[in-house]
């Protein structure tokens, strides 16, 4: 068992390696071919070190940060090949490739960065956050009561833009000592404001129920993922019935630790597949696109596992259904909105047709959903998410200006571009 780990190890290393390369070869063109403007015309930098594997999590911002950009210009900082390699063919913001901490350099002596964003914990963040004369804000991507959200990391930012009172009462129980009224600011969902997108069937009497599983996780305690335990159950039944069209939204690491979770995955879009060829008319959706929001929108009932994705659904306030992880040991926070969500434990999977048609007509729990969408996000008139990121940007940009000028005679600690390698754009 040890040396085949060893092995699969390998294989992956070699891979990544690979990979890698290919990528640096791939990127010589586009990069020769852009031209980063060295004016400091920018003043916000999303920072990314992730590759492609973890793209969703910059998706989720496009829209928000590309409305972000008509006022204060952004530029995304990506420092993988893979990453930047998507980056550029899809981010409707600029991109830089800053392989190397001297190229990050480069970039930052060349710029007017006063805030910068990340979507995510990554360890490589720290290479960025040397930088004094800019405010390091985690944004995170996406609202959740899962292990992730309540972590001391959130210390190491000088802020946070959280959704609502659901996220600060969930980091008040673990982070001491942490000026929540200065460092905490609530912006709700504004990735909600663009949830919408052209459809991929035409919409008729069928109810439209999406499925939107996460991955199987890498460790017990955060083994949330429903495919192998929930999903082809679940799947198959829908199918059955012919009044339901279901969209089918796996997470894009679904199988990566556990071959099980592949095995299903793999399964249910045969499924989905076959019910199209039997009825060209019922227009089941396998959905693996860059784009999510219609989905959310569309779906008159969504099945979701313990993810951010629970949150996404309720920032609409629409119908949905939570699957209850099978592992006894995963942790599952019920101090929030899943103390009182609608679940759906593995052995009533097949059933789900059932469970779709009672909830819709559950008056009860739609008023109890409506309470945990103010509590979660604030208020989700369209628009008004959107103006409070705005706001929260335009009050860091004020303190920006207000530091400054209290340190405007310090001598600055920025490297002298004259004095490093050319950034390779």
């Amino acid at each position: 068992m040890v040396i085949r780990k060893d092995v699969k190890r390998a294989v992956k290393l070699i891979r990544d390696v690979v990979a890698s390369r290919k990528a640096q070869h791939a990127l010589r063109g586009p990069l020769n071919s852009r031209e980063l403007r060295t004016d400091n015309h920018f003043k916000i930098a999303v920072y990314f070190a992730d590759g492609p594997v973890n793209m969703y999590q910059m998706r989720q911002w496009y829209q928000p940060l590309a409305t972000l950009a008509k006022t204060w210009p952004v530029l995304v900082l990506s420092r993988t090949g893979g990453g930047t390699l998507k980056l550029m063919d899809e981010s409707p913001i600029p991109v830089a490739y800053a392989r190397t901490v001297p190229q990050l350099e480069q970039i930052v002596a060349e710029q007017d960065i006063r805030i910068v964003f990340y979507v995510n914990q990554n360890p490589r963040n720290f290479q960025m956050m040397r930088y004094g004369r800019c405010w390091h804000v985690f944004i995170n991507h996406g609202e959740s009561d899962k292990m992730y959200m309540i972590t001391n990391q959130f210390k190491a930012y000088d802020y946070s833009f959280v959704a609502g009172d659901a996220a600060l009462a969930r980091l008040g129980r673990v982070l001491w000592d942490y000026d929540f009224d200065k460092r905490a600011i609530k912006i709700g969902r504004p990735q909600a404001d663009y949830f919408s997108g052209e459809l991929p069937y035409l919409p008729d009497e069928r109810q439209v129920v999406l499925y939107a599983p996460t991955w199987e996780g890498d460790r017990a305690a955060a083994a949330y993922g429903s495919v192998a335990t929930h999903g082809v159950a679940l799947v198959t039944a829908l199918l059955a019935t012919g009044t339901h069209r279901v969209i089918y939204r796996p997470h894009p690491r679904s199988g990566v630790v556990d071959h099980l979770y592949g095995a299903a995955n793999k399964a249910i879009i045969a499924a989905i597949t076959a019910a199209n060829a039997r009825d060209v008319r019922a227009q089941h959706v396998y959905d693996s696109g860059p784009d999510l929001g219609w989905q959310l929108a569309a779906a008159d009932v969504a099945i979701v596992d313990i993810s951010a994705m629970v949150y996404d659904r309720l920032a609409t306030g629409k119908p949905l259904i939570v699957t209850r992880p099978v592992n006894p040991t995963a942790v599952i926070d019920t101090s929030g909105y899943l103390s009182d969500c609608e679940w759906l434990p593995a052995d009533q999977a097949y059933d789900i047709a059932a469970n779709v048609e009672r909830l819709i007509h559950d008056g009860a729990a739609v008023e109890r959903l409506q309470g945990w969408v103010q509590r979660y996000f604030g208020d989700t008139t369209p628009g008004v998410a959107t103006e409070r990121l705005h706001a929260a940007v335009q009050h860091l940009m004020d303190e920006w200006d207000r530091f400054a000028a209290v340190h405007a005679t310090d001598i600055p600690v920025v490297p002298d571009p004259a004095t490093l390698p050319p950034t390779p754009l």
